[in-house]
């Protein structure tokens, strides 16, 4: 084939000509000077950015015949014979297809013979990441510690995928993505050189479209070649890349901008008589926006725009469009770009899409503010209620209405009339009551807790977390309340006490009725029983414990206090 395309025509052969890189460029340069070179190297980064070109440029640079030099003279023997391929010394891999580990070993076994015709053998791994966990194995040691003739370099664009334990052993360089402006004016320089007639804007677009690659727009700029008649022309581009014109765009932003949703549809129509993609349309509309927001927000950054042309008519529409707007239109549009994946109707899609961004309000105004400010200060303040209630439990019920009710400064206790129990009742419980029957219920106690919670009635359970059984008869149980007003709150909630007495009798076998007394009034009714019926707390008469009538033959009736 007597035809080459462009990029490897206009392949990189010096360290100058690697464009956009110069934070590695200028490392290896020095290193080279001053005749540092490491065993291992990894050059890491996107497609199309100079990883291999620098490789091979690194190894004609260390067999260059005039060496120590920073750029190799490309003209001793063997700076030429690498570049055409014949010296054997320097090898190129291919590890997507030699991943292997016979492979490596193989390259292992090699590797301490002496090189035949220059004085470094180097190593070029291309696309080292999709070597074979074994093969990095075999690797990992030579890689290490190779002979004082070997040069390891290995290129990847997944670095994220090499073993760790490879990449510690490797000086790393990370090549980054090549500006727009960068590939313009390298694409023009090719052009100038080789008589191409261009139009400085077809130029742009092919570099935008090529997404910082060089090798990328290179191959759109061949292929725009061919499309034209002896000029490149931004048609030509636009047709090439199946981009579309920043007229276009701008059409459509200014109808969307000025609510005219004919003029919008209008031209969504000319695009697609032209063979436009809907999905490339969307994509460069968004691609648009983001420009219009980063030219809006940083007017200087001129070199982020990723699309668009900083002319007059861009620069205005940025200047009357809200940064608010813009935000609505993206949301909207990488909806549509989502909703797009999963359907065979982009058209559809697409214009919908321009009649919901026509029909979008515009931003929001001072009003929209103020009440949005006011919502915020609502929920704060409905937060800060909430927190104080989980704070202080119930008795925030007891506050005044619309705001918390103040904590009182006395320990926790009814900030209500206080609940009088019904004392005859519970006489005649403790009249009843037997150690036997208060214990089986304590027994199940932490059952009967657990049941409540696994019913979904936790806010009824809480009531019970500082109450105990403090006595029990075949018929009856009396359980004892810390607070009073927790006491009220479950003794006036006929439900609970039914769901009570259900649990109970579903853990006992037998039916209780259940009574709830305050901790202060079970003292007073307590001690009111021992002194008229002499029973302890659990209705146990006092000669029938032997441990009780043996304490008051010894100490006497009026030292001893009965506790449960």
């Amino acid at each position: 084939m007597s035809y080459q395309a462009l990029y490897r025509v206009w392949r990189p052969q010096s360290f100058s000509d690697v464009i956009g890189q110069e934070h590695v460029t200028k490392t290896l340069q020095n290193a080279l000077l001053q005749e540092k070179i490491s065993h291992a190297y990894l050059f890491s980064g996107p497609r199309g950015t100079g990883k291999t070109s620098a490789a091979k440029i690194m190894a004609k640079a260390v067999n260059c015949e005039k060496m120590p030099v920073s750029e190799p003279c490309n003209k001793c023997p063997a700076c030429l014979g690498i570049t055409d391929g014949s010296v054997p010394d320097v090898i190129e891999i291919d590890a997507a297809s030699n991943n292997g580990v016979e492979e490596i070993r193989d390259i292992r076994d090699k590797v301490k013979y002496t090189p035949n015709a220059v004085k470094y053998k180097v190593y070029i791994i291309d696309e080292v990441h999709m070597l074979t966990i074994g093969a990095f194995n075999a690797l990992l040691k030579t890689l290490e510690e190779p002979p004082q003739h070997v040069i390891f370099i290995l290129a990847t664009t997944e670095p994220h995928k090499i073993p760790l334990t490879i990449i510690s052993r490797c000086q790393r360089f990370d090549f980054k993505r090549i500006t727009s402006q960068d590939i313009a004016r390298r694409m023009a320089h090719i052009a100038n050189e080789t008589s191409l007639e261009y139009d400085e804007k077809a130029l742009q677009i092919i570099a935008r479209a090529a997404e910082g690659g060089m090798r990328d727009a290179l191959s759109l700029l061949d292929q725009a070649i061919s499309f034209s008649t002896g000029r490149v022309t931004v048609e030509d581009a636009l047709t090439v890349t199946g981009s579309i014109s920043q007229n276009s765009l701008y059409r459509l932003a200014r109808a969307v901008h000025e609510k005219d949703t004919p003029g919008a549809l209008g031209t969504l129509e000319e695009l697609l008589m032209q063979g436009k993609d809907p999905a490339r349309l969307i994509e460069d509309f968004i691609l648009y926006y983001r420009d219009l927001l980063l030219y809006k927000t940083a007017p200087h950054l001129d070199e982020m725009a990723e699309h668009a042309l900083l002319d007059e008519e861009f620069k205005s529409l940025g200047e009357e469009i809200q940064a608010q707007q813009i935000y609505d239109y993206i949301d909207i549009l990488s909806k549509t770009q989502q909703d797009m994946r999963f359907s065979n109707h982009a058209r559809m899609y697409v214009e919908l899409c321009l009649v919901k961004l026509c029909q979008l309000e515009k931003g929001r105004t001072p009003a929209d503010q103020s009440q949005l400010q006011q919502l915020i200060k609502k929920v704060e303040e409905l937060e800060k209620e909430v927190k104080w209630l989980k704070s202080h439990g119930p008795q925030a019920a007891e506050g005044a209405q619309g705001t918390p009710a103040k904590p009182s400064k006395r320990p926790l206790r009814s900030s209500g009339k206080e609940y009088r129990v019904p004392a005859g009742a519970v006489t005649q419980v403790l009249k009843e009551a037997t150690r036997q029957q208060l214990n089986e219920v304590k027994s199940h106690w932490g059952d009967f807790l657990n049941i409540l919670n696994q019913r979904q009635m936790r806010s009824q359970a809480a009531l019970l977390n500082d109450a105990e059984p403090a006595a029990a008869s075949a018929h009856a149980v009396v359980i004892k309340f810390k607070y009073d007003i927790h006491c009220r709150m479950a003794m006036e909630n006929h439900s609970f006490i039914q769901t009570i007495s259900q649990i109970l009798e579903e853990l006992l076998g037998s039916t209780l009725k259940v009574i709830g007394v305050p901790e202060v009034q079970w003292k007073e009714i307590r001690e009111d029983f021992l002194q008229n019926n002499q029973h302890d707390g659990d209705g146990e008469k006092e000669e029938e414990d032997p441990l009780v009538s043996e304490a008051l033959k010894l100490v006497g009736k009026d030292l001893i206090e009965f506790k449960n």
